[in-house]
C-alpha cells in the first residue's frame, strides 16, 4: 500500500528540496535524509516519517498500512515540529484515538517534513513492535 487513501484528499505538502536529519527516539539513532529519498513511497505519503523510518530500518507500527485509517504509527516531534505541514481533519480524526496524545503528536504516516530544520521523533514505547510474525 503506498500510503494513499481514494476516500481522502491529499494534504498540500512541500517536500525538502536540502538534505536534513531526523533523530529517532529512545534510539537516538540519527539518519540523514537526501531530498531524492522523499521521492518515493512504499508505506504513507511520500516522504513521510514513517515511509522514512522504515528505510531506516526503524521498528514503527502501521496497520492500516500508511492511509491514514488508524493510529498506529503515533508520533511525537520533539523538534522540527513547524517544519511539517499542518495536519488535515483526517488525520486529526484518526489522531484522537491515539494514546498518550500531545500537542506535538503527529501521524507518521501522514507527517512529511520540509527539509527547513532537524528533527527529533520519539516512537512511544508502545509503538515499537520488536516481535514480528
Amino acid at each position: 500500500m503506498s500510503g494513499s487513501n481514494p476516500y481522502l484528499k491529499t494534504p498540500k505538502i512541500h517536500r525538502a528540496l536540502k538534505k536534513y536529519t531526523i533523530t529517532f527516539l529512545p534510539e537516538e539513532k540519527t539518519v540523514e535524509v537526501h531530498p531524492e529519498q522523499a521521492q518515493g513511497s512504499s508505506t504513507g505519503l511520500p516522504g513521510s516519517l514513517l515511509d522514512l523510518a522504515l528505510k531506516s530500518e526503524m521498528e514503527m507500527d502501521h496497520a492500516c498500512g500508511g492511509v491514514c485509517a488508524c493510529a498506529t504509527c503515533h508520533i511525537i516531534i520533539r523538534k522540527g515540529f513547524e517544519s511539517c505541514h499542518p495536519t488535515t481533519d483526517q488525520e486529526e480524526d484518526q489522531l484522537e484515538k491515539a494514546p498518550g496524545l500531545t500537542p506535538q503528536s503527529r501521524l507518521a504516516c501522514q507527517c512529511v517534513p520540509n527539509g527547513t530544520e532537524n528533527l527529533v521523533v520519539e516512537i512511544p514505547s508502545w509503538n515499537r513492535n520488536l516481535v514480528r510474525e
